[in-house]
């Protein structure tokens, strides 16, 4: 296979997607494995480079309920800049994208893609060639001539050909389609810090996003659209379900294992007395996995069911962990 280019930083090298072992925080043995794709595929592009993505976590804390949806949470830019010196711009996709990706990986650089999920083999189960649905890739390199596409997506690392190489990048799309959105992503100024600095560094972005937290509490403010929004999921059936789940309760379940996770990682680093913020973080997470189980079941049996003691422990513990955060670092 002849490969276009590999990112050019020491720290990344060739990858053999049937060898792969993703990060430790896509194990099964989470309540949430995979969250949203861009999340999900940044853990595993700084797994790869050698570098922990558990120290970037910190801005989790700030997702709020948005009305009809949770923040579907990305790691900034700024924090990645300044914790592992990895730069990312936005892709003007002015030409086809691969003819733009391949420039870009041949001058050493990772591309992340929007692209369509109906392609990905590694959706096998729920998209793949059963649903168009918008997704976040990285792309590590591309064989323009065998068709061969290696790249991040999910919770690990993945390759496809042929048709789904040409349905991924639009090779047979009409012309006028509208372009991807994608960014690039600079690898020449990757660093990997001493561990107190590394620390230091990410206690600093914790206190700028525990002051971006919402100012009251988003569970409670949720609930009472809950309690609509699932009689008229009852209404819509399962399919509606599955978006609805992955756009709330996923959401705020998988973003507060993240936090719970990364107030344990601070604790082993050095930070003290942060054990029951950690608790209260995990219990929202473990309440929202069971909240996405008794939602299918209430929404396929068209039941009444009463999740006001669910939602009571979560804002509760959504309180309690903030305040506790904000006593040490507000």
């Amino acid at each position: 296979m002849t490969v276009t280019a590999f990112a050019a930083h020491p720290g990344l090298t060739p990858i053999d997607p049937t060898s792969y072992e993703p990060h430790a925080l896509h194990t099964s043995e989470r309540a949430f494995r995979e969250s949203n794709c861009y999340i999900d595929v940044w853990i595993e592009v700084l797994h790869a480079l050698k570098l922990d993505p558990v120290a970037c976590m910190a801005f989790v804390l700030s997702i709020d309920w948005e009305d009809d949806q949770w923040t579907f949470f990305k790691p900034p830019h700024e924090d990645l800049v300044a914790l592992y010196g990895v730069d990312v711009q936005e892709l003007n996709v002015w030409r086809p994208l691969l003819k733009n990706a391949e420039q870009q990986l041949s001058s050493g650089k990772l591309v992340l893609s929007e692209v369509d999920a109906f392609y990905l083999p590694d959706t096998q189960g729920t998209d793949y060639r059963t649903q168009h649905t918008k997704t976040t890739i990285g792309i590590q390199s591309i064989d323009v001539e065998g068709k061969v596409l290696d790249y991040f997506h999910n919770s690990s690392y993945h390759r496809l050909s042929g048709e789904d190489f040409t349905g991924v990048f639009r090779l047979d799309s009409a012309p006028g389609a509208l372009p991807f959105f994608a960014e690039f992503v600079r690898l020449e100024r990757v660093k990997r810090l001493p561990t107190p600095e590394l620390v230091k560094l990410s206690v600093e972005l914790l206190r700028k996003h525990l002051d971006r937290r919402p100012r009251t509490n988003p569970i409670a403010r949720w609930q009472p659209r809950f309690v609509s929004d699932i009689e008229w999921l009852k209404q819509e059936g399962l399919g509606m379900y599955h978006g609805y789940a992955f756009a709330t309760v996923r959401q705020l379940g998988a973003a507060f294992e993240f936090g719970a996770t990364y107030l344990r990682w601070l604790g082993e680093r050095g930070e003290t007395g942060l054990g029951e913020a950690a608790a209260d973080f995990d219990e929202i997470a473990a309440t929202s996995k069971s909240l996405v189980l008794k939602m299918a079941r209430a929404v396929n049996a068209k039941k009444d069911v009463d999740f006001s003691a669910m939602f009571q422990t979560m804002a509760s513990r959504w309180a309690s962990g903030m305040e506790r955060l904000v006593a040490k670092y507000g």
